[in-house]
Protein backbone atom coordinates (compact mmCIF):
# COMPACT_ATOMS: atom_id res chain seq x y z
CA UNK A 1 0.00 0.00 0.00
CA UNK A 2 2.74 2.41 0.56
CA UNK A 3 4.61 1.76 -2.92
CA UNK A 4 1.02 2.32 -4.40
CA UNK A 5 0.31 5.11 -1.85
CA UNK A 6 3.46 6.76 -3.47
CA UNK A 7 3.42 5.97 -6.92
CA UNK A 8 0.02 8.05 -7.06
CA UNK A 9 1.15 10.60 -5.00
CA UNK A 10 4.20 10.86 -7.69
CA UNK A 11 1.25 10.75 -10.50
CA UNK A 12 -0.19 13.39 -9.14
CA UNK A 13 2.38 15.45 -9.04
CA UNK A 14 3.46 14.74 -12.50
CA UNK A 15 0.01 16.00 -13.90
CA UNK A 16 -0.13 19.15 -11.54
CA UNK A 17 3.81 19.96 -12.97
CA UNK A 18 2.30 19.66 -16.83
CA UNK A 19 -0.45 21.66 -15.97
CA UNK A 20 1.14 24.53 -14.84
CA UNK A 21 3.63 24.73 -17.79
CA UNK A 22 0.90 24.60 -20.48
CA UNK A 23 -0.97 27.45 -18.70
CA UNK A 24 0.02 30.76 -19.74
CA UNK A 25 0.91 32.88 -17.28
CA UNK A 26 -1.57 36.12 -16.33
CA UNK A 27 -0.32 39.06 -17.40
CA UNK A 28 -0.46 41.81 -14.44
CA UNK A 29 -2.02 45.12 -15.58
CA UNK A 30 -0.38 47.79 -14.03
CA UNK A 31 -2.51 50.65 -13.30
CA UNK A 32 -1.06 54.10 -12.76
CA UNK A 33 -2.12 55.31 -9.90
CA UNK A 34 -1.92 59.43 -9.87
CA UNK A 35 -1.11 59.20 -5.66
CA UNK A 36 1.50 56.43 -6.43
CA UNK A 37 3.31 59.04 -9.07
CA UNK A 38 3.33 61.83 -6.99
CA UNK A 39 4.66 59.86 -3.65
CA UNK A 40 7.48 58.88 -5.88
CA UNK A 41 8.54 62.16 -6.99
CA UNK A 42 8.13 63.38 -3.24
CA UNK A 43 10.71 60.55 -2.68
CA UNK A 44 13.04 61.64 -5.19
CA UNK A 45 12.40 65.55 -4.37
CA UNK A 46 13.63 64.08 -0.60
CA UNK A 47 16.11 62.15 -1.90
CA UNK A 48 17.89 65.14 -4.00
CA UNK A 49 17.36 67.55 -1.17
CA UNK A 50 19.52 64.98 1.03
CA UNK A 51 22.28 64.72 -1.81
CA UNK A 52 22.61 68.57 -1.89
CA UNK A 53 22.59 68.84 2.01
CA UNK A 54 25.67 66.81 2.23
CA UNK A 55 27.59 68.23 -0.18
CA UNK A 56 27.05 71.36 1.44
CA UNK A 57 28.02 69.79 5.16
CA UNK A 58 31.13 68.46 3.04
CA UNK A 59 32.26 71.94 1.72
CA UNK A 60 31.19 73.17 5.26
CA UNK A 61 33.74 70.14 6.95
CA UNK A 62 36.21 71.01 4.14
CA UNK A 63 35.91 75.05 5.48
CA UNK A 64 36.59 74.13 9.41
CA UNK A 65 39.67 72.21 7.71
CA UNK A 66 40.71 75.18 6.16
CA UNK A 67 39.87 77.33 8.77
CA UNK A 68 41.75 75.05 11.28
CA UNK A 69 44.70 75.05 9.78
CA UNK A 70 44.73 79.04 8.52
CA UNK A 71 42.48 81.72 10.09
CA UNK A 72 38.71 83.03 9.57
CA UNK A 73 38.39 86.97 8.58
CA UNK A 74 35.00 88.09 7.98
CA UNK A 75 33.10 85.40 6.93
CA UNK A 76 36.52 83.66 4.94
CA UNK A 77 38.51 81.61 5.72
CA UNK A 78 42.57 82.02 4.71
CA UNK A 79 45.49 79.65 4.45
CA UNK A 80 48.91 80.60 3.44
CA UNK A 81 51.15 78.60 1.18
CA UNK A 82 54.67 79.51 1.86
CA UNK A 83 56.28 77.80 -1.37
CA UNK A 84 57.46 80.44 -3.37
CA UNK A 85 55.36 80.19 -7.39
CA UNK A 86 54.88 82.80 -9.68
CA UNK A 87 51.38 84.29 -9.87
CA UNK A 88 49.12 81.95 -12.81
CA UNK A 89 51.03 78.80 -10.37
CA UNK A 90 49.65 80.20 -7.26
CA UNK A 91 46.63 81.35 -8.67
CA UNK A 92 45.47 77.53 -9.85
CA UNK A 93 46.61 75.79 -6.83
CA UNK A 94 44.24 78.21 -5.04
CA UNK A 95 41.17 77.18 -7.35
CA UNK A 96 42.49 73.51 -7.75
CA UNK A 97 41.60 73.88 -3.77
CA UNK A 98 38.94 75.59 -4.04
CA UNK A 99 39.42 79.00 -3.32
CA UNK A 100 40.88 82.52 -5.10
CA UNK A 101 44.00 84.17 -4.53
CA UNK A 102 43.22 86.34 -1.63
CA UNK A 103 41.70 89.57 -2.22
CA UNK A 104 41.23 91.77 0.79
CA UNK A 105 38.13 94.10 0.54
CA UNK A 106 38.64 96.38 3.07
CA UNK A 107 40.93 98.30 5.28
CA UNK A 108 39.94 96.24 7.84
CA UNK A 109 40.49 92.71 6.25
CA UNK A 110 43.74 93.97 4.54
CA UNK A 111 44.86 94.53 7.88
CA UNK A 112 44.24 91.30 9.43
CA UNK A 113 45.62 89.35 6.05
CA UNK A 114 48.57 91.51 6.80
CA UNK A 115 48.86 90.26 10.37
CA UNK A 116 48.39 86.65 9.18
CA UNK A 117 50.80 86.88 6.90
CA UNK A 118 53.48 88.25 9.06
CA UNK A 119 52.94 85.69 11.69
CA UNK A 120 52.66 82.64 9.50
CA UNK A 121 55.47 83.63 7.02
CA UNK A 122 57.04 86.26 8.34
CA UNK A 123 57.28 89.99 8.98
CA UNK A 124 59.28 91.02 5.09
CA UNK A 125 57.21 88.79 3.05
CA UNK A 126 54.99 89.16 0.31
CA UNK A 127 51.91 87.05 -1.28
CA UNK A 128 50.34 86.95 -4.26
CA UNK A 129 47.03 88.98 -4.85
CA UNK A 130 43.92 88.07 -6.43
CA UNK A 131 44.63 91.18 -8.20
CA UNK A 132 45.98 92.26 -11.86
CA UNK A 133 45.71 94.47 -14.98
CA UNK A 134 47.22 91.92 -17.21
CA UNK A 135 43.87 92.67 -19.64
CA UNK A 136 44.04 96.42 -19.84
CA UNK A 137 47.27 98.47 -18.29
CA UNK A 138 45.94 100.19 -15.27
CA UNK A 139 42.69 98.86 -15.04
CA UNK A 140 43.33 96.55 -11.85
CA UNK A 141 40.61 94.05 -11.51
CA UNK A 142 39.98 90.66 -9.08
CA UNK A 143 39.84 87.08 -10.47
CA UNK A 144 36.47 87.48 -11.21
CA UNK A 145 37.17 90.57 -13.44
CA UNK A 146 35.20 93.10 -11.65
CA UNK A 147 36.92 96.36 -10.43
CA UNK A 148 38.46 96.77 -7.47
CA UNK A 149 36.02 98.30 -5.05
CA UNK A 150 39.09 98.69 -2.23
CA UNK A 151 42.49 99.49 -2.79
CA UNK A 152 45.87 100.14 -0.53
CA UNK A 153 48.90 100.83 -2.89
CA UNK A 154 51.70 102.17 -1.06
CA UNK A 155 51.38 105.68 -2.10
CA UNK A 156 54.17 107.03 0.12
CA UNK A 157 57.29 106.65 -1.24
CA UNK A 158 57.08 104.60 -4.84
CA UNK A 159 53.91 105.66 -5.73
CA UNK A 160 52.19 102.08 -6.61
CA UNK A 161 50.94 101.01 -9.06
CA UNK A 162 54.34 102.03 -11.25
CA UNK A 163 55.67 98.99 -12.79
CA UNK A 164 53.84 99.73 -16.21
CA UNK A 165 53.21 96.73 -18.71
CA UNK A 166 55.90 94.72 -16.93
CA UNK A 167 54.64 94.47 -13.55
CA UNK A 168 51.04 93.13 -14.00
CA UNK A 169 50.19 91.71 -10.82
CA UNK A 170 49.83 92.52 -6.93
CA UNK A 171 51.81 92.08 -3.95
CA UNK A 172 50.65 92.74 -0.13
CA UNK A 173 53.83 93.79 1.24
CA UNK A 174 54.83 92.68 5.00
CA UNK A 175 57.70 95.85 4.90
CA UNK A 176 55.71 98.40 3.78
CA UNK A 177 52.57 97.05 6.83
CA UNK A 178 50.34 95.44 4.15
CA UNK A 179 50.65 98.14 1.36
CA UNK A 180 50.42 97.39 -2.09
CA UNK A 181 52.75 96.90 -5.17
CA UNK A 182 52.64 95.71 -8.38
CA UNK A 183 55.14 92.83 -9.31
CA UNK A 184 56.63 91.09 -12.24
CA UNK A 185 53.91 87.96 -12.96
CA UNK A 186 56.82 85.83 -12.87
CA UNK A 187 58.81 86.66 -10.23
CA UNK A 188 57.82 83.58 -6.99
CA UNK A 189 56.43 84.85 -4.30
CA UNK A 190 54.25 82.45 -1.11
CA UNK A 191 50.38 83.36 -1.52
CA UNK A 192 47.27 83.33 0.70
CA UNK A 193 44.21 81.51 -0.91
CA UNK A 194 40.74 82.48 0.54
CA UNK A 195 37.78 80.35 0.89
CA UNK A 196 34.13 81.85 1.40
CA UNK A 197 32.41 80.66 3.85
CA UNK A 198 28.80 78.67 3.00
Amino acid sequence: MDLRGARLLLCLLFLVHSSIQQTPPKKKTVKKDPGSTAAIEELQKQIDDIVQELTLLKEQQALQTVCLKGTKIHGKCFLVDKVKKRYHAASDDCIAKGGTLSTPLSTDENEQLYDYVRKSIGPNEQVWLGINDMTTEGNWIDQTGSTLRYKNWESGVTRQPDGGRSENCAVLSGAAKGKWFDENCRGEKASVCEFNIV
